[in-house]
């Protein structure tokens, strides 16, 4: 029998309050202590993600992409095709800052599919697109 476990997720930065704040926002979710560890900030997602902050007074930002082109852990988010300008104006206004914006030829038209930012304390996450809008939930298909 395997020991329960959950899986966090953890960014560190020298401001906690404020990244979690970020993407709290950014998630349309909530932030607030762990249980039992007033030192990790939970961050819950609308669809149930949780990622995590820690303090970290002598936090580093993370270099990525790396000049070798080696990708880094980094937070996924996946959007709708549709929204993801929208996304993408979301995530600027709250203080994302753009890395790269490509295209791996998914969709025709678009000016790119996938986004890199970083995020106030310099972590790597991405917007990618997928072709159906997500539901409330988070899965693919037409809100209900």
């Amino acid at each position: 029998m395997t020991v329960p476990k959950t899986t966090v997720l953890v960014l560190d930065a020298a401001e906690p309050e404020l990244l979690a704040r970020f993407y709290a926002e950014l998630l349309g979710g909530t932030t607030g202590p762990a249980p039992g560890d007033e030192e990790l900030l939970l961050v819950t997602g609308r669809t149930g993600v949780v990622l995590g902050v820690r303090r970290d007074p002598d936090h580093v930002p993370p270099s990525w992409p790396l000049p070798e082109g080696s990708q880094q852990a980094h937070v996924h988010m996946l959007v709708g095709a549709r929204h993801l300008d929208e996304a993408e104006r979301e995530a600027v206004a709250l203080g994302a800052r753009p890395v790269a914006a490509e295209d791996d030829g998914g969709a025709p038209g678009s000016r790119t599919t996938w986004r890199r930012y970083a995020d106030p304390a310099g972590h790597a996450f991405v917007l990618a697109a997928v072709g159906e809008d997500l539901g409330p939930d988070g899965s693919t298909g037409s809100p209900g």
